[in-house]
């Protein structure tokens, strides 16, 4: 029953024009463009100057990635659905309320997948290098899908539908700008890195440009702030989502 409805909502995110928008059409784009065209100078955080743009940004759009599938797209669906009452019908159906979020969860992974497979490959066509320990890279993406997951479940189980869609894409956007995914965080005042350094698309995209762009061993402070994320917002979600 899991698997069956994991490839269900699979495929309703994939079927959703605006979801695939967010997932797979932005995220691509943000990475051909900032690596091709010298919009947002990132020469002084790439090994080979502004020509290995691509260097600093495809962990970066890596992270994106997950922030768009774990947060931004699954918080709007599971919001619309407890609103028109999906949720409370699948809840009295013979699949768990578990197993439910466990085939969100799949659901999630697999999309997540088919991302970071369509990105590498734009990126190695642009002339990425990466470098690094791939156990490092799985485990900063899992602790990563985790917290914005959890943040996700959080806001679409307590807010309204249509409080819902604008924060999520709010926040988005404002993470986008402001986490390190496309603008080097030394671009901005020393007082608004302190906080920015604690968000999780900071951590994400920081950790995974340490581990692809600079080959270090995995970042543990980054890996701290992900794991504290991840189990505040699994707990809160866990704690205050409602079904109706």
């Amino acid at each position: 029953m899991i698997a069956a409805q994991t490839a269900l909502e699979t495929r309703m995110l994939l079927r959703n024009g605006e979801q695939l928008l967010l997932t797979v059409v932005i995220p691509a784009l943000l990475l051909s463009v900032f690596a091709t065209v010298d919009i947002v100078d990132v020469s002084g955080d790439t090994a080979g100057g502004s020509g290995r743009a691509v260097d600093f940004l495809a962990p970066g759009v890596l992270a994106l990635a997950v922030l768009s599938t774990a947060f931004t797209g699954q918080a709007i669906a599971t919001g619309f659905e407890r609103r028109y009452g999906v949720l409370k019908r699948l809840g009295a159906s013979p699949l768990p309320r578990w197993a439910l979020m466990t085939a969100k969860t799949g659901s999630v992974l697999l999309t997540e997948i088919l991302q970071i497979a369509l990105l590498t490959a734009i990126a190695y066509a642009l002339g990425w290098s990466p470098h690094g320990s791939p156990a490092a890279v799985l485990l900063l993406l899992l602790l990563g899908t985790a917290a914005f997951s959890g943040l996700g479940l959080l806001m679409a189980g307590t807010l309204r539908a249509e409080a819902t869609l604008a924060a999520a894409n709010l926040v988005f956007i404002l993470l986008l700008v402001g986490g390190g995914v496309i603008v080097p965080l030394d671009r901005f005042p020393e007082a608004a890195r302190a906080v920015l350094d604690l968000l999780p698309i900071t951590a994400l995209s920081d950790g995974l440009r340490d581990v692809l762009q600079h080959g270090s061993a995995l970042p543990w402070g980054d890996v701290g702030v992900l794991a504290v994320w991840a189990v505040l917002g699994l707990g809160a979600a866990a704690r205050f989502f409602r079904w109706e």
